[in-house]
């Protein structure tokens, strides 16, 4: 039977999961360390840990400790990015302040951090109902659960819609992983329009242009944080590196072209082989392509079986003999 991948949350949005076995560890004073298998979290986050005299066994942290600690993390958190921030002022006040700098800008910052999901929401939205022309976004695969996905696309809808209906359109780039998504395919057929959305293999991260006149990027990992660039130079940069990657995407929406293939190798397994022979693990490649693990297995075995292959380091050999990588991606 197939093992069901634990889900990506943090501490604060604890896994059903994870509630019921750490309560039955509180309960119970200890849990089997194979009962926690499906729930990684839980010794993740410090709610578990080894009993001292038996390594199979696992004993709850006391709920007021595990609190204390985790915020005493995303206190320091904070601390280090409101260094960050003054760090970012001090750097770039100088060059705000340099001759060639219009003084007519002055009141509108160029570059500016924004902190925490509300505020770069807020910022969005607000870009957005100025916004008459068009909106360019880059949408790789999303690191967070199926609840906040649905969310964000809640608060995309409206806002969108607004700006198609005053005749502006809207461009998006997907990874491939995402062009069957239901709710990827949900929020397109919602919204009506000039709107149109194209899949790579590989995309940048995350990426807006409002009108090609302000543009937001990520400032973190975890999406806490995000640059609001309004520099014309920097945001024209941004705005033909999309219509590149544009050009070199495959269409999904309003219709999906089929994938084609060359000697039986698809779109999907050339993007793997050409990471296979930079030398890249199963794990980066999964992570480059937006696919889980397991996934990129399957395609390296079916990529191995139609170069027959019989082992990794054949493999790249195959791959190269092949010519495969020669032709355009």
């Amino acid at each position: 039977m197939t093992s069901v991948p634990h889900p990506t949350h943090d501490a604060e949005e604890l896994c059903p999961a994870g509630r019921e076995l750490y309560e039955r560890a509180l309960r119970e004073g200890h849990v089997p360390a194979e009962a926690a298998r499906a729930t990684p979290c839980l010794l993740d986050f410090g709610l578990l840990h080894p009993a001292v005299d038996d390594l199979h066994r696992l004993e709850p942290v006391v709920p007021a400790v595990a609190l204390r600690r985790l915020l005493r993390i995303s206190g320091e958190r904070i601390a280090s990015e409101r260094r960050r921030e003054e760090r970012l002022a001090e750097t770039f006040g100088p060059l705000l302040a340099a001759p060639g700098h219009d003084p007519s800008s002055a009141g509108t910052p160029t570059l500016t951090l924004l902190s925490g999901k509300e505020r770069i929401n807020r910022a969005i939205t607000e870009a957005m109902a100025d916004a008459s022309r068009e909106l360019l976004t880059v949408q790789p695969r999303a690191r967070i659960t199926r609840d906040r996905v649905e969310a964000a696309y809640a608060v995309a809808t409206s806002r969108d819609q607004a700006l198609l209906d005053r005749g502006g359109r809207i461009r998006t780039l997907y990874q491939h992983t995402l062009r069957h998504s239901p709710l990827t395919v949900a929020h397109q057929e919602r919204l009506t329009g000039d709107i149109e959305a194209r899949a790579l293999d590989e995309v940048t991260d995350r990426l807006i242009v409002v009108d090609r006149a302000i543009a937001f990027l990520p400032a973190d990992t975890e999406g806490a944080l995000a640059l609001e660039i309004r520099h014309p130079a920097i945001v024209g940069y941004l705005a033909t590196a999309f219509d590149r990657l544009w050009r070199l995407a495959t269409p999904v929406f309003p219709e999906a072209l089929p994938q084609p293939s060359l000697n039986g190798v698809t779109p999907r397994q050339h993007a793997i082989a050409a990471l296979l022979v930079e030398g890249h693990t199963d794990a980066v490649i999964a992570d480059r392509l937006g696919m889980n693990i397991r996934t990129a297995r399957v395609h390296i075995a079916k990529l191995a079986a139609t170069l027959g292959s019989q082992s990794r380091a054949q493999l790249g050999f195959l791959i190269g003999r092949s010519g495969i990588l020669d032709r355009e991606a």
